[in-house]
């Protein structure tokens, strides 16, 4: 009877390894964890292993599709045992269509390579979006379109708002369409509820709320787009949400982008029309029956207690005005007003299928300095994009202002000159107990509040009211933070540090380019940080999104200006900059190295094509003229416009490389006809391109600037009898500046990759490894939190850029030594070749991608050096050691020493 337990024990003691030592994990749907909208007809399937034992990978899987009816699960495609390595990417091919609002789960297993098989994974969900058709609401607000009298057009920007006749037509604006409303509308569920879903789009921004109770944690929903192309609806899953008997919806609309009137600051004016409402949601119950409730003529609508929100203005909010209930069951609302039906967006509904944007941290005060009584100045230790919050007790009436801005003037208080003036926040207490509230349609790129009209923590008086709490919400894009960096040099700790938070503050519903004076989605940064965006952050559905903006704010004559979606047309190189648009092409092509995905090149391909052909139709003889050139290179002076680098240089070079990419999705889609020509094209752009800027005498090209050169080489426009000398240039530049480099928003990034991709870590090492100007340690020694706009922050301009740093792409690629491998993309193999450099004695870093974790910890000690690198299943690594040692592993945890 022992020998007999002690099996059955050892049997067990087996099955659970074997469980745990195989898993399938982080299951996903279109590149989406459990997503509620899925729009492709047939959609595709990933996921993760986990194994305890190196070497691991994938021989075969099975995946089993479920369908939901009438609250249970009905087998609906199964793959079998299907011998194959891939783990992302697999298309769902049963013979059934998938149906709209129908939600679906599925499972998976693996067998490895010893055959064995893995237990089967959780369940993972999603559910297929709802049919144009079927989204049948009406908009809804307090006034038409018409009788708003808004004024038309995207040429409402800073330098027109001065003029008189442009000033009348905004005046004239019916002062209803700028106001920010409640909406709310009573249904009845006595039966029980089986599943809730609705679909909801409030324009320009929205809260929505069930019985009481905020739906969500997004702010600012939906993200903002061109809504005459594309308008985003938010999908909620309510089915534990409906009570039984009276249920109230509650929505609070603002105006966002949608509707820009202005007031205090305002960089542009635009309107898509006046706050508007869409919604929509289906009850099914246990019975089988369903209820539907949309938005129509029979909601009701009253002003809400904020008085003016403007996305660049700021905000007001009056608490006396507040309705106590008004979105809950119960509530007289007999004074509410009827709603007017309005008419629809023009651009086509469509669901919101990445991240939302989210109070992601919080940061208390650190320091408080007082101007005088009730006005005071808190530093809060962070620049960050955001708003305050305050928990507040005083009387009824009282008035607390709020002023924030990321500097500030000599005598202490808060300076916007450079940010965009006047931006502030004020509430009106309710009196008679503690108040929380903080915006909820308007943000800022701010470090410091200035508070007017209250006491804060020490400074009490009986006639203020009192602010008990006060934090900074750090409010940004909720795409999940995939990697970690650390090392030994506390300047690029500290770099990749202020990097993260200027990325953070400007990864909203775009990227902008500022938090405060723009917040504008200008495009060049998406291209140029790319790869540190890829590195450090999960993109897989927010880049789709930036790129639907691209296609929608290309012009029919293919240009793609310099910011989508693009609300306010500039003029000349402001709307027209070659290294700008030519994200639309580069973007798609970096998705599918970083994901080894090529949906965005194939969905994209005509726009891309069109925008080369619109840069063809510019040049003359194949060389491009117009547009930035090295925006904000160094000088010493104040940056700018392009002062060391010709213009046409930059632009021919992005033109060429356009050209490039562009052949090569035409291999993707099998046009050999694009393909044959486009490759022809790209050797003609390429030889005017030399014959225009290469002086052969003095090899080198434009000026000899670092960016000319440089930019050249990375793009392949070099001959390569010419390369080492023009390399030479290159550094021989760097040295006569004393080492520091002199590029700008478009060159430091071509910079730094052409030094590291000719073994020149070692410079680039001595380049940044200091506290002058220009550098990275400057802005640090300078107090930044966030990186500049500047190369010295002194000069002024933003202090909350992200467009300079180029360098964490370096960080990861080549101190870390993660980079992919070209010839099998997505990360399903890679390189880890770490550079030692300077007097580093450590690195730490790693990065998810779509198969799992990648870490690598090196160390020098002495003469010695020790690699500790962790490999995703189902991938391959080549590992390059300092002593030009290589290594091919495949998953698991390895470590190396070698001798220096």
């Amino acid at each position: 009877m022992k020998e007999k337990l002690f099996f059955l024990s050892f049997f067990l003691c087996l099955h659970f390894y074997s469980v745990h030592a195989l898993e399938v994990v982080n299951l996903s749907c279109e590149m989406s964890e459990s997503p509620l909208t899925v729009t492709e007809a047939f959609p595709r399937f990933g996921w993760q292993i986990v194994s305890e034992e190196n070497g691991t990978y994938q021989t075969a899987y099975a995946i089993e599709l479920y369908e939901w009816k009438n609250g249970r699960e009905t087998l609906l495609w199964e793959t079998g045992k299907i011998p194959s390595q891939e783990s992302q990417f697999i298309v769902y091919e049963g013979s059934k269509k998938l149906r709209p609002l129908t939600k679906y789960s599925w499972r998976v297993r693996i067998w490895n390579e010893k055959d064995a098989p893995s237990p089967w994974s959780k369940k993972a969900f999603f559910r297929v979006a709802p049919r144009g058709d079927w989204l049948n609401a009406k908009w809804i607000g307090a006034i038409s379109k018409e009788e708003a009298n808004l004024p038309q057009g995207r040429n409402f920007h800073a330098t027109e708002l001065k003029k008189p006749e442009i000033k009348g037509l905004w005046n004239n604006v019916n002062p209803i369409s700028k106001k920010s409303i409640y909406l709310r509308q009573i249904f009845e569920s006595n039966k029980e509820v089986r599943d809730a879903m609705a679909y909801v789009c409030g324009l320009g921004l929205y809260e929505f709320s069930l019985n009481g109770q905020k739906i969500g944690d997004s702010e600012f929903s939906p993200l903002n787009s061109d809504y005459d192309k594309t308008v985003y609806y938010n999908a909620y899953d309510l089915s534990d949400e409906i009570k039984k008997g009276s249920n109230a919806i509650g929505i609070l609309l603002g105006n966002g982008f949608y509707n820009v009137q202005g007031g205090r600051y305002t960089k542009l004016l635009v309107s898509f029309g006046p706050p508007t409402l869409f919604f929509k949601m289906i009850i099914t119950y246990t019975d089988g029956t369903t209820h539907e409730i949309i938005s129509d003529e029979n909601w009701k609508y009253s002003f809400s207690p904020i008085t003016f929100n403007c996305i660049y203005g700021g905000e007001d909010y009056d608490a006396t005005r507040e309705q106590p209930g008004w979105n809950q069951p119960g509530f007289n609302d007999s004074a509410w007003k009827p709603v007017v039906v309005q008419h629809p967006p023009k651009g086509a509904l469509r669901p919101q299928q990445t991240t939302p944007v989210k109070i992601m941290e919080r940061y208390s005060m650190k320091k408080i300095h007082k101007l005088k009584e009730g006005k005071y100045v808190l530093d809060m230790g962070q620049n960050l994009a955001g708003f305050p919050e305050i928990t507040v007790n005083g009387q009824r009436g009282d008035t607390v202002r709020l002023i924030v801005g990321e500097s500030l003037n000599e005598d202490g208080s808060v300076n916007q000159k450079q940010t965009g003036s006047k931006h502030y926040y004020t509430y009106i207490l309710k009196g008679d107990t503690d108040e929380y509230w903080h915006p909820r349609f308007s943000y800022y790129g701010f470090r410091y509040i200035q508070v007017e009209g209250a006491t804060v923590e020490k400074y009490q008086s009986s006639s203020l009211p009192r602010i008990k709490e006060i934090n900074s919400c750090f409010v940004y894009n909720a795409a999940k933070n995939i990697a970690s960096f650390n090392c030994s040099n506390r300047i690029f700790n500290d770099t990749h540090c202020i990097i993260c938070k200027a990325v953070r503050s400007n990864m909203q519903g775009v990227f902008t380019d500022c938090p405060h004076r723009e917040k504008l989605g200008w495009l060049e940064q998406v291209h140029l940080n790319g790869p540190g965006l890829f590195y450090n952050y999960d993109l897989r559905t927010f880049i789709p999104k930036i790129m639907q903006d691209i296609v929608d704010a290309q012009l029919p004559n293919g240009l793609i200006p310099n910011i989508a979606p693009e609300y306010v047309e500039f003029e000349g190189a402001f709307r027209d900059a070659p290294s700008w648009g030519s994200a639309g092409v580069i973007v798609p092509w970096m998705y599918h190295l970083y994901y080894g995905d090529p949906s965005l090149i194939k969905r994209c391909y005509h726009m891309m094509k069109k925008y080369v052909d619109y840069l063809s139709s510019k040049a003359d003889h194949h060389i491009i003229s117009h547009g930035l050139g090295d925006w904000y290179d160094y000088t010493g002076e104040r940056a700018g416009f392009s002062k060391n680098t010709p213009v046409p240089l930059v632009a021919t070079a992005h033109y060429y490389m356009d050209i490039v990419l562009l052949g090569k999705a035409a291999q993707i889609m099998d046009n050999q006809k694009d393909e044959k020509y486009y490759a022809q094209l790209s050797e003609k752009v390429k030889n005017a391109y030399n014959a225009t800027f290469f002086n052969e005498q003095a090899s080198q090209y434009g000026t000899g600037s670092q960016c000319s050169n440089a930019i050249s080489l990375f793009f392949g426009l070099v001959d390569p009898q010419n390369k080492s000398a023009v390399l030479d240039n290159l550094v021989a530049d760097i040295r006569k500046h004393g080492n520091r480099l002199t590029t700008g928003d478009i060159g430091t990034r071509y910079l730094f990759q052409t030094l590291a991709n000719n073994g020149l870590n070692e410079l680039i090492y001595t380049m940044n490894n200091h506290e002058e100007v220009p550098g990275y340690g400057f802005q640090l020694k300078f107090g930044a939190t966030t990186l500049t706009e500047q190369w010295d922050p002194r000069q002024g301009a933003s202090w909350n850029h992200f467009m300079m740093g180029h360098i964490d792409e370096w960080f990861f690629a080549w101190l870390a030594g993660i980079r992919p491998d070209r010839s099998s993309l997505g990360f399903k193999k890679f390189i880890i070749n770490p550079q030692v450099v300077g007097d580093l004695n450590y690195i730490s870093a790693s990065t998810e991608t779509l198969y799992g974790k990648i870490s690598v910890d090196w160390k020098k000690e002495n003469d010695r050096f020790t690699l500790e690198v962790s490999i995703p299943v189902n991938t391959e690594a080549e590992i390059i050691l300092p002593d030009k040692s290589f290594h091919t592993v495949g998953s698991g945890k390895y470590s190396f020493r070698v001798k220096m």
